[in-house]
């Protein structure tokens, strides 16, 4: 059952959507309400948050995934993902850290409501290249033929390696890695610094759209990219310059990352990000107005 609400945001001058630390945001619509999942508060391993029309948002004084498998300790559960592949039946993909070794890995829950509880029995992560500087950042994607996809980003800035988006077919009940992992894309341009993460995939006109973010999150460098591909599994070709940035935002979004395409209830599109305050203190959650023009996406930025 969710919990009572414990903060209703209200648009602020810097546009935050859910205006306190909510990084990560991932959003899923199910019948006429809006959930937003969100990495671990100091009491939450995973935030959640309603809204009926993306715009007003209530935070629950709930904690979407309560127990942590055994393999993962408290205090860094990030970038959850969930998804419903089945009417009643929820999937949430989420970065944690592995007791041995300890290096942050993807595990999979799953829950009967959006707001869970999520459960896990699992003895071991879904995803953990331990070689590769672990795995953060899981991505759900269901192809057009309906085949099911997970992608994340090898952490190996953490120990000085390439990180990677990459992707792998899962199980028709999402739990399971099916088949080979493909690596899509990995830093290569000077504005993503030396890493690219948050990885976001859609598909539009038959083209794929890898959204990305990279560079450093905790200042103004982060920023948002994508690239584009004909095929799922690529090559795929990068958008030389950001889709969003401190710079193209012209200010009023500082840092922002962690982003997520949704459509809304009359067919209009959004994209949901979080960035920083203006004190640098905690990254809210930020929901602007997104649409395609032509083969191009592009986001409304509101009034400064």
């Amino acid at each position: 059952m969710a919990g009572a609400p414990r903060s209703s945001a209200t648009p602020v001058v810097h546009g935050f959507a859910i205006d306190q630390d909510f990084p990560d945001p991932d959003v899923l619509r199910v019948g006429d309400t809006y959930y937003a999942y969100a990495t671990n508060s100091s009491s939450e391993n995973v935030q959640v948050a309603t809204s009926k029309d993306l715009a007003t948002w209530t935070v629950l004084d709930t904690d979407a995934l309560p127990d942590l498998p055994d393999w993962a300790i408290r205090g860094k559960t990030w970038a959850p993902d969930v998804s419903e592949p089945s009417p009643g039946h929820y999937v949430m993909y989420f970065a944690a850290s592995d007791v041995d070794p300890m290096t942050q890995c993807i595990g999979v829950a799953t829950a009967t409501a959006p707001t869970g509880p999520f459960t896990s029995s699992a003895t071991s992560p879904l995803v953990c290249p331990a070689g590769e500087g672990g795995a953060i950042d899981p991505a759900s994607f269901t192809d057009s033929n309906g085949t099911p996809y997970l992608l994340w980003k090898n952490d190996g800035n953490s120990r000085g390696l390439d990180t990677w988006l990459q992707i792998s077919q899962v199980s028709a009940d999402r739990t399971k890695l099916v088949g080979r992992t493909t690596r899509l894309i990995r830093q290569t341009l000077p504005w993503e610094g030396n890493l690219i993460e948050a990885p976001m995939l859609t598909e539009h006109d038959g083209t794929y759209y890898l959204f990305y973010s990279a560079n450093n999150y905790a200042d103004a460098s982060y920023a948002v990219g994508y690239a584009t591909a004909s095929h799922l599994l690529g090559p795929y070709v990068k958008h030389p310059s950001p889709f969003l940035s401190t710079t193209s935002s012209a200010g009023r979004y500082f840092g922002p990352g962690g982003e997520d395409i949704v459509t809304a209830a009359d067919g209009t599109g959004r994209i949901v990000f979080h960035s920083w305050d203006k004190t640098m203190a905690y990254r809210g959650m930020n929901v602007l107005p997104f649409a395609w023009v032509g083969a191009k996406p592009v986001v409304t930025l509101p009034p400064k």
